[in-house]
């Protein structure tokens, strides 16, 4: 089914580099591995386009966002089975089929937004507007995690603004996103949308190209700052989303059994590979066994294995890095004396499969608790002073989300103004709305994506006075 969409982006094994399936460790394909030279070719075709692709005007570029979406829809089946060949997220739920609805979900609603404008005075002798223009060439660095949906995060506004884009896939994930440039290529026209599939040397070089005048980077926080520091030479306009380590609290009124449910999967939505999703659970005292308990029995009974097997909503860790990393922290949690409730020894057998992991009776200062594991375990730690919960929430140098859970949601907003993040959801955990504005303070990263907010990040402000 894939396999078509496959081979007009990979390349001859001599030419590419190998990508795995890290459900089977089977090479799937190649990739090619483009350089420097190469994404410094495509800026120059970013940089010619980009004034012909302003000049079209917002209507009809939301009339190609809108077909961009029909595009994504008729190649929907094709490209989730490669992005599960390829990330190891299984097909059905919250996984490949639904990354790449969301795509055509969030072009169309980019494409939607009213274009953003200010009328600041109305005076008899002054008149003065401030109006969004397009910022010029985009430069994309993606990450593996929601490789297909975030980059539909990055391009779906800077190409509505008027921009040009060029993409730089994970070297973990090029495949599916060379598939999606391919297909929404199909109605934009010439060089509007590049991808360029390489190493850390094109992603680099994206942060020194003087071409290049903004970036939208979603990513660790280490690379967040090499970004940053390489790109001040030219002042590039930077939206960086990085590191999360999201805390939940669940307040002493809040019903376990009926949050349960979606405190697991705001926690172990994509195998906890996930920016924003829940990375250390704060739960009150009275009822933190009862918590415990039914996190987990949906641990032990939630379906893993391979993403190509339609009964499974979990799969592997997309790469072995990423394993070692959450092996060790648990490892650690283990010997330091923690409890761990399910799960918390890597699956036996081909692929990079370790189980749903509830870890309790864990101290707060742990590394499992402290370091964003990015995978799936979960540490559960107990509180019985809600403020010094709040202080154990804010006490780390990141703040991308965070959620409150209780049976009254004017008590949890009490407690959410108290929390330092980006987003603090009530009752829920990472949602993505196109309409809601959503970035990191902190360590985190900042500037804002979606909604109006989201196409004033990819613009530059000019007033007009007179």
């Amino acid at each position: 089914m894939y396999q078509e969409l496959l081979n007009t982006v990979g390349v001859e094994e001599h030419a590419g580099r190998p990508v795995h399936d890290p459900a089977t460790e089977e090479i799937i394909g190649f990739a090619p591995e483009q350089t420097a030279e190469d994404l410094d070719q495509a800026v120059d075709r970013a940089v010619v386009a980009q004034e012909s692709w302003a000049a079209v005007g917002h209507t009809h570029r939301s009339e190609l966002l809108n077909a961009m979406a029909d595009a994504v829809d008729e190649n929907a089946e094709a490209l989730a089975h490669l992005l599960t060949r390829e990330s190891g997220k299984p097909l059905n739920g919250p996984n490949s089929r639904l990354e790449v609805s969301m795509c055509s979900d969030w072009l169309r609603a980019t494409a939607g937004f009213e274009t953003p404008a200010e009328e600041l005075v109305d005076e008899a002798d002054t008149y003065a507007t401030l109006e969004y223009e397009p910022v010029g060439v985009v430069g994309a660095i993606g990450p593996w995690n929601w490789p297909l949906m975030i980059t539909v995060w990055q391009i779906a506004p800077a190409l509505r603004m008027g921009n040009t884009v060029v993409v730089k896939p994970s070297e973990y994930t090029p495949l599916s996103v060379l598939a999606l440039g391919r297909v929404l290529n199909s109605v934009l026209p010439k060089n509007v949308l590049q991808v360029v599939s390489g190493g850390r040397e094109v992603g680099a070089r994206m942060s020194t190209n003087p071409g290049i005048d903004k970036i939208m980077f979603t990513g660790s926080t280490s690379t967040g700052r090499a970004i940053a520091a390489a790109s001040a030479e030219t002042l590039k306009r930077l939206t960086l989303e990085l590191g999360g380590n999201d805390a939940a609290i669940v307040l002493d009124d809040a019903d376990p059994q009926a949050i349960a449910q979606d405190i697991f999967w705001g926690a172990f939505i994509n195998t906890g590979q996930t920016c924003a999703a829940i990375k250390r659970l704060y739960v009150a005292d009275t009822i933190y066994d009862e918590m415990c308990e039914a996190l987990t029995q949906i641990a032990q009974a939630v379906p893993v294995g391979p993403g190509t097997d339609e009964n499974n909503v979990l799969g592997p860790l997309q790469n072995k890095p990423q394993l070692e990393i959450v092996t060790k922290l648990v490892n650690a949690a283990r010997d330091s004396g923690a409890t761990i409730l399910t799960g918390g020894r890597p699956a036996e057998g081909p692929g990079n499969f370790y189980p749903p992991t509830i870890v309790a009776d864990i101290d707060p200062t742990n590394p499992l608790v402290t370091e964003e594991q990015f995978g799936p375990a979960l540490p559960v730690i107990r509180f019985t002073d809600l403020e010094e919960a709040v202080t154990w929430a804010n006490s780390l140098d990141v703040g991308l989300g965070a959620s409150v859970w209780s049976g009254s949601r004017h008590r949890a907003l009490e407690v959410a103004r108290k929390v330092k993040a980006g987003t603090v959801w009530i009752n829920s955990h990472a949602k993505p709305d196109p309409r809601i504005p959503f970035g990191g303070i902190k360590q985190s990263g900042y500037g804002l994506e979606f909604g109006s907010e989201g196409l004033k990040g990819v613009s530059v402000p000019k007033v007009y006075n007179g």
